[in-house]
This record gives C-alpha cells, structure tokens and sequence, in this order.
C-alpha cells in the first residue's frame, strides 16, 4: 500500500470516526428509581435531573444520605444505560463494515 492509500484510508477513518462521534452525541437514555429521573446523553454528560415530591419528602425527613444515594444510583444508572447503548451502537457499525472496521481486523 502506497503512501497515498495510506493517508486516503486515515482521511476515510477519521471521516467515519466523526460520523459517529455525532451519532453518539444524539443517543439518549433515560433512568428513573424512587421518583428521580436523569436523562444522559451519548456524550456522557446529563441533559435533565427530575426530582418529585415524593423523593424531596427524604431530605425533608432528614434523610439527607438516602436522597443522595437515590440520586447517585440512578445517575449511574442513566451513563450505564447510555454507555451500554453506545457500545451497541459501535459494535452494529463494526459488523455492518464501516470503515472503523478495518482497525479491528473485519
């Protein structure tokens, strides 16, 4: 493979890595547990927290560690959940031959 093949495919690569990098960034997932619901983006940061009534009534029952550890798991929740769809997504593309294939040897 010549020198220009080589920067041909890396132009191609890079071309198709951006390509997904903005389909990542459309991906979200919502996760709700106890009245808290977080909606992560592919990007992994949080587009939204909601808290209801009911799961504030913790804090106002000084219980202050059980809203947060409530609201820790279920953000953790959301960036798994979007992290597992992520990586669903990356694999569908490497199968169906994009052009990141070729790094993983399909």
């Amino acid at each position: 493979m010549g020198m220009f093949d080589q920067i041909k495919d890396a132009m191609k690569m890079r071309s198709e890595a951006k390509r997904i990098e903005a389909e990542i960034k459309k991906i979200s997932c919502e996760y709700a547990n106890g009245g808290i619901t977080v909606i992560a983006r592919g990007d992994m940061t949080i587009e939204r927290i909601s808290v209801s009534p009911e799961a504030y009534d913790e804090v106002k029952k000084d219980k202050p560690q059980r809203f947060e550890t409530m609201l820790l798991n279920v953000v953790n929740g959301a960036l798994k959940k979007v992290r597992e769809t992520t990586q669903q997504m990356m694999l569908k593309s490497m199968q169906q031959g994009g052009e990141l294939s070729s790094l993983f040897g399909k």
